[in-house]
């Protein structure tokens, strides 16, 4: 395995390393979660990303942004520029156009309707700039009777049937312990614009790419969601257990949990010699994976017995030597105390003018040839305001004279 070339930590006026996204230019219109955790995406590996966030003078940045020296405002927003507009204006809506004429890529998660309102959807984009490629987020999609509706990753959660999915077999609905629509939206719209820029070098034309929260989720169902497309099987609930392998779950230990796995004939044969249970091995209840699936409550109960004599630690060794699929359950602590996680090195640190040092989570892909550091910290409100617009052509009165009127 080759590791990725890593860069000296310097900042990107010293350094300025070329990134595989370092031709194209973002503009960022997102609010919330899942816009933003698209456009992290691409301002990691290197677009130059403008993102656009209400002026003071409007006091919406605050409720609609969250705390900005926050752990996850500064972990969703770094490597971009920033500019404030107010966008409810048309000199405001004038320099976002100005923006688009010379970007490749607009990326925003109002609910549908409000970029009409504003003047700032695809349509105006394209008449701007036939190349743009507009990227959009929503709770429900861009048509249909639930267009209009608000969303959030909880009430997606539940449409989609992942919480009736998730928790202890009778327990009722249970949504999952992070934002999974949210982020996997953002991860499909960054895949659908970026195969949008691929086909314009073919093409030449414009795209709007268009997700949302509800397919984002079904699409998490994967193999939950064709065993009722296909087979008519409505899965239940299945706790810590896998829904169609057996044995595959989290069983206690004498002293914790222990997640394992041994669902083929070889497997299954080596871990019942290993708990001492080979008994297990010959019992016809389990002698094939159906058999073990329709017997699992049983087989788990005598698992579960066995994996009480020894502590996770213990069994841990015995199961890796062998082979076997385990591992260990972590408190979030314990996640960046693994050596693994540290080896990889996801967490990266960025330097920050008030905060310091601070460590975020880098991308999850690395690149041969490519470093994944964080090059800058979230910007300050509207910290390149002068910076954009002079490059847009505004002389310094007339950029003095949109501060003052509350456009930036």
């Amino acid at each position: 395995m080759h590791k990725p070339v890593e860069t000296s930590g310097q900042p990107p006026q010293a350094q300025a390393p070329r990134l595989p996204l370092s031709r194209f230019k973002v503009i960022d219109l997102t609010l919330a979660r899942a816009g933003p955790s698209c456009v992290r995406t691409l301002a990691d590996w290197g677009a130059d990303v403008i993102r656009v966030e209400p002026p003071p003078a409007t006091g919406e940045s605050n409720e609609i942004m969250g705390k900005r020296d926050g752990s996850d405002f500064q972990n969703l927003h770094r490597n971009k520029r920033a500019i404030t507009l107010n966008l409810k204006t048309d000199e405001g809506r004038e320099v976002l156009m100005r923006l688009a004429e010379k970007a490749d890529v607009i990326i925003e998660n109002m609910r549908p309707g409000v970029t009409r309102r504003l003047g700032v959807d695809y349509e105006s984009a394209r008449k701007r700039n036939p190349k743009i490629i507009y990227g959009s987020i929503s709770g429900f999609g861009q048509y249909g009777p639930y267009t209009a509706r608000p969303s959030i990753d909880q009430i997606a959660q539940g449409m989609t049937g992942i919480m009736s999915v998730t928790g202890l077999p009778g327990q009722g609905p249970v949504r999952v312990g992070v934002a999974v629509t949210d982020i996997m939206a953002g991860a499909f719209l960054a895949q659908g614009v970026l195969i949008a820029l691929l086909d314009r070098e073919v093409s030449g034309e414009g795209r709007w790419v268009q997700t949302s929260l509800l397919e984002s989720g079904i699409t998490l169902l994967d193999f939950q969601a064709t065993r009722w497309l296909m087979d008519k099987k409505v899965a239940p609930q299945e706790g810590n257990n896998h829904p169609t392998n057996t044995p595959m779950g989290l069983y206690p230990t004498a002293d914790s949990f222990l997640n394992l796995a041994a669902t083929s004939n070889k497997n299954f044969q080596k871990l019942c010699k290993i708990i001492d249970r080979e008994k297990m091995a010959t019992d016809p209840r389990f002698a094939t994976s159906a058999l073990r699936g329709r017997n699992k409550q049983a087989l788990n109960e005598m698992i579960a017995g066995a994996l009480r004599a020894k502590t996770s630690r213990e069994w841990f060794e015995l199961l890796v030597e062998a082979g076997l699929p385990c591992g260990p359950v972590y408190s979030i602590n314990d996640v960046f105390a693994d050596p693994q996680v540290q080896e990889l090195r996801i967490a990266r640190s960025v330097a920050h003018p008030r905060l310091g040092a601070i460590d975020l989570v880098a991308q999850p892909c690395e690149m041969t040839g490519f470093d994944r550091a964080i090059r800058t910290a979230t910007p300050d409100l509207g910290e390149h305001n002068d910076e954009i617009l002079e490059s847009l052509g505004y002389k310094q009165d007339e950029i003095e004279k949109l501060k003052a009127a509350g456009i930036t």
